[in-house]
This record gives structure tokens, C-alpha cells and sequence, in this order.
């Protein structure tokens, strides 16, 4: 049973989601405006944010933006278009996936599901990388002795690149194994998350050491 808190302003699509997650066992907490989400996230922190970003008052951009800044919670955003710069700005923003309204409880179920999947991993080994650490036991990351703060999404792709160094990971296959989208995807996902992922574990993000493109393939991690 996951607790989720939904921000969206719109009643009908609130409660009808609110409703619809109930019945796929999740407990949804609402919230109609940003600042009353973060007031919600800050009095009881939930396991994952599905956040619409065309709020009134604080956008949701703005408060992905928040809530990205004081912690890892994961967050899903609802978008009413998947073909315009919203979907890049919300990604950016530190958000870890997104869905097109109007969506399906089920749908919404699924996407939720996966994200909280990405904080596990079956792998039980530490691995060095110049002053890097990843501790898959322990879901840790430390460079250069201090913890790195990785959402979910960002940990997921550390480790699914990570595993076999070198290894060239097309951005379709990234978009299988760290948001277990079995369809052409969207590649943006991928692009905003390295660029996330890059801003805390290189020293230069414009020159990166550890995830590195392979242009007109896609990523791959090291050798550093």
C-alpha cells in the first residue's frame, strides 16, 4: 500500500483519480492548490507526488521545484499536452515521469507502481569509480565521501548504466529498464534525467567523466 499525494485544482479529475487509486489499494491524500500540497508534504511526507502542473497561484513547475530542493520524494506529472516544452521544463524541474490527461486510474496505478519499484535493487555489491561509491545494498552513493541525493529515477539510472561500465544503453532501452515503458517512449525522460544525474555526480556536467553520450547511440557510464 503506497500513500500518494495528488495536487490538481481540477475537482473532477481530483476526486475521480482520488477514487480510482483507492480502488488499486493506494491511500490518496488530495490537495487543490501548491501551496496546499507542500503544506500536505511537509505534515505527513507521502511516498510519491502525482503533481498537475497547470495549477492556479504557484504553477506546478514552481513546485516541483520545491519539492525537488527538500527531498527525494518521487513525482509524477500530469500534463494536458505530451508534445510541447512543458513536458521538457516539468522534467527538468526534477520530476521522474509524466502522463497525458486525461488518464486511467489503471494507467496512473502502473506509472506509480514502476517509479516506486526504481528505489530497489537485486544487486547486493559496492562498486569505486575514481571518487564515486554506489552502494547497491545499501541504495547509497557517496563521491568523494559525502552522500549524493538521488531521486528514485536518477538512483535507477546510476545503476541500470553503472552495472556493466562501457556499455552503450540506446535510450529506448534505458526507457525499459528504468521506467519500464515497453513502447517507443519518450526520449525526453531519458535526456532530462541524465542532465539531472550529471548536475550531482560529475564535477563538469558540460565535460561528464562518468555518464558520457555516445552520440547517434545514446549513454553509457565511464570508463572514468
Amino acid at each position: 500500500m503506497s500513500h500518494v499525494l495528488l495536487i490538481e485544482d481540477d475537482p473532477a479529475v481530483r476526486e475521480g483519480l482520488q477514487l480510482g487509486l483507492g480502488q488499486q489499494a493506494h491511500v490518496v491524500r488530495t490537495a487543490s492548490t501548491g501551496e496546499e500540497g507542500l503544506a500536505a508534504l511537509r505534515s505527513q511526507p507521502p511516498d510519491i507526488v502525482v503533481l498537475d502542473l497547470m495549477l492556479p497561484g504557484m504553477d506546478g513547475f514552481e513546485v516541483c521545484r520545491r519539492i525537488r530542493s527538500s527531498g527525494e520524494v518521487p513525482i509524477i506529472m500530469l500534463t494536458a499536452r505530451s508534445d510541447d516544452l512543458d513536458v521538457v521544463s516539468g522534467l527538468e524541474a526534477g520530476a521522474d515521469d509524466y502522463v497525458v490527461k486525461p488518464v486511467q486510474p489503471r494507467v496512473l496505478d502502473a506509472r506509480i507502481r514502476a517509479v516506486l519499484r526504481r528505489g530497489a535493487s537485486p544487486q547486493l555489491s559496492a562498486q569505486t569509480h575514481g571518487d564515486l561509491v554506489i552502494d547497491r545494498a545499501s541504495l547509497v552513493v557517496t563521491k568523494a565521501g559525502s552522500k549524493v541525493a538521488l531521486a528514485p529515477t536518477e538512483l535507477r539510472l546510476l545503476l541500470t548504466l553503472s552495472a556493466t561500465p562501457g556499455q552503450v544503453f540506446s535510450r529506448q532501452q534505458l526507457l525499459q529498464a528504468v521506467w519500464e515503458h515497453e513502447y517507443l517512449g519518450d526520449s525526453r525522460l531519458v535526456d532530462a534525467c541524465v542532465q539531472r544525474l550529471r548536475s550531482k555526480i560529475e564535477d563538469s556536467p558540460a565535460s561528464p567523466a562518468y555518464v558520457q553520450t555516445v552520440w547517434g547511440f545514446g549513454y553509457r557510464f565511464g570508463p572514468v
